[in-house]
């Protein structure tokens, strides 16, 4: 038995069930339950799932041309060192979890596994004698369900529905002060960065920022055991915690800001020139991301509904812009201390799977200082204003440029952008297919 494992039984012998999860392409977790008695065999490369439980679209449908392609093979499941956690959230503490990362049969990566796809860009910094530091901010909202529809959580005037988001507002935390309270203490026992929860712009939306590692790796595990942590919580105070995109009409989205700087060898900071505008590779690590970044929406706006984002009074860029401490561009500078000087990507939502997210954007980081590409001038004042949408505004126009891109190839590799391609093809089909309430509104009468 593994030292890990036996630690872990050891110390929770209220522990019976390990929930052994693996994140697919769209960041949803698949896997399995297994019994405690089961637990090493996990640790000796005994658990297997099909290769194409991580390319199933959002509804868990696998891609039939995947399936008959392949045959519908297994991989061998792994265990991610360090994620074998115990779970506060589930009834009476019983549950444990452990993260799980897919191989082939002879050892080697499989690179449909979204962890793999990032370690490939991590390597491609080690190479130049680089290490990137990462963090992000991540947007939800607190609601219940109102029959057929999300209803906020947030008070509101007597007879109609919140008057603005009381952004910062204390008094909207101290409504879930118990369940904050037990989401700091879930934070704890599963030793997640909690730096703390404020309240955002929109009615019953929050954020949690998550602290700076130099690992994007461990940073994009922290995103998905935080969003998966606040959930459960969330469920045990009767509320649904979402990272959907565009929960409500009238209202901001969610989204998932991305923060990156590069340490040289010798651990110092590449952007850092001891001044406020920075290196000329922090120029061209923002110049590659605005170059790529059409290439890149389909990673960044992953699901139907984030598309709902980018339009105006939302708070989303809809074109490649940027500029110094500027939070209406898409690749901002934020105004910090020389040594913290870093970019901060706008343009991703909630919904964006983390792995994917920092692939993308560091890969366009790395090609923008391969290339020596330059990002134009800073924008001044109101960058929503200053140009006509330019990024794709429709799925089937961002997956199309995925499907095409040599760079997503490059950055992701061949497996990755196949498998991703064809499982929002088939959730596009499928929203096609369907007829909105809208629809009927509008035409079953009137035509």
């Amino acid at each position: 038995m593994s030292l890990e494992a036996d630690w872990f039984l050891r110390a929770h012998p209220e522990v019976t069930t390990i929930e052994a999860l693996l994140p697919d392409c769209n960041g949803v977790m698949r896997g399995k339950w297994v019994p405690r008695h089961k637990l090493p065999k996990i640790f000796d490369g005994e658990l297997k799932l099909p290769k194409t439980a991580l390319s199933l679209d959002i509804w868990g449908r696998d891609v039939e041309q995947l399936v008959f392609a392949t045959g519908d093979a297994d991989g061998v499941c792994l265990p991610v060192e360090g994620s074998l956690l115990p779970t506060p959230w589930s009834p009476q503490g019983q549950h444990g979890q452990i993260m799980l990362s897919m191989y082939n049969a002879d050892g080697a990566a499989y690179m449909g596994d979204p962890r793999h796809v990032l370690r490939a860009v991590t390597e491609r910094f080690k190479e130049m004698g680089w290490t990137p530091v990462v963090a992000a901010e991540l947007e939800f909202s607190l609601v219940t369900w109102d029959k057929d529809i999300p209803s906020h959580t947030c008070p509101s005037p007597a007879g109609s529905g919140p008057v603005g988001g009381n952004t910062y507002g204390l008094d909207v935390l101290n409504d879930h002060r118990e369940m904050m309270e037990d989401l700091r203490l879930a934070c704890e026992i599963q030793d997640l960065p909690f730096d703390g929860v404020v309240k955002e712009s929109a009615p019953s939306q929050y954020e949690i920022n998550m602290q700076h590692v130099d690992d994007p790796l461990l940073a994009a595990r922290q995103i998905m055991m935080m969003k998966r942590l606040i959930k459960g919580v969330a469920s045990k105070h009767n509320l649904i915690a979402s990272f959907m995109a565009k929960p409500f009409e009238e209202e901001a989205g969610n989204g998932m800001h991305v923060h990156c700087s590069v340490l040289d060898d010798q651990g110092i900071n590449i952007f850092n020139d001891g001044t406020e505008k920075g290196t000329a590779q922090l120029q061209q690590a923002i110049g590659g991301c605005l170059t790529y970044m059409a290439e890149s929406v389909a990673i960044l706006a992953p699901t139907y509904n984030a598309y709902r984002r980018f339009q105006k009074g939302c708070h989303a860029p809809t074109f490649p812009s940027w500029g110094y401490e500027n939070r209406t561009v898409a690749v901002r500078v934020p105004a910090s201390n020389p040594p913290a000087r870093r970019l901060e990507h706008r343009v991703a939502g909630a919904d964006a799977n983390p792995y994917l997210l920092f692939a993308v954007v560091l890969s366009a980081m790395l090609e923008g200082i391969a290339e020596n590409l330059s990002p134009g001038d800073p924008i001044s004042g109101d960058g929503y204003a200053q140009e006509e949408a330019s990024l794709p505004v429709y799925m089937p126009d961002a997956v199309n440029l995925f499907k095409e891109s040599d760079f997503i190839r490059n950055a992701l590799g061949n497996e990755m952008q196949r498998i991703f391609t064809l499982s929002k093809e088939q959730e596009i089909a499928e929203f096609r297919r369907r007829i909105t309430l809208l629809e009927y509104q509008s035409f079953l009468e009137k035509l």
